[in-house]
């Protein structure tokens, strides 16, 4: 695990735009309620919503891997089969609710067919997909403890 971490601390990835000055950011310790659906506030210029968009678009490549990423890319979607529900396949889609997709003979434990799950704070929608395939895969049960049941789909609300 050690010589993992060592490699990923080595590795580096070059975003194409600098980061603000200034400090770290920390989006989660603010409340976002005054901001406007699938936008990042007043002050976001359409400058920085591309430069956001273009790094997104980076993370979720490096995040998913070339080939998974390729798939989303040509299909839309991408497919996670459940660990814990037999039968039970989670299709995410950039920028929308979960789909929970059932095998015949297979129940889902929630009462609608798709999962809204929404960023606390606003990130570009490629980020947050990166984001969820990683809850999906490896962290289930936050899935289970925090996702809504809608019965339609829509798109997310604090994503751009």
């Amino acid at each position: 695990m050690a010589r993992f971490f060592d490699w990923l601390l080595r590795r580096s990835v070059e975003l194409p735009v600098e980061p603000r000055q200034g400090g770290i950011e920390l989006p989660w310790t603010q409340r976002w309620y005054h901001v406007p659906k699938r936008s990042a506030g007043w002050d976001f210029r359409e400058e920085d919503y591309q430069s956001a968009r273009t790094n997104a678009r980076i993370v979720a490549r490096e995040t998913l891997g070339n080939d998974v990423w390729e798939h989303v890319q040509r299909h839309g979607y991408v497919d996670v089969p459940s660990g814990r529900f037999p039968g039970l396949t989670y299709r995410l889609r950039v920028g929308r609710r979960i789909e929970v997709l059932c095998e015949p003979g297979a129940d889902s434990p929630w009462p609608f067919p798709y999962l809204c799950i929404n960023p606390s704070y606003p990130l570009p929608e490629e980020e947050f997909f990166a984001h969820l395939y990683l809850y999906v895969r490896d962290r289930e049960e936050e899935i289970i403890r925090v996702a809504a049941p809608q019965p339609w789909d829509q798109r997310l609300g604090r994503t751009f």
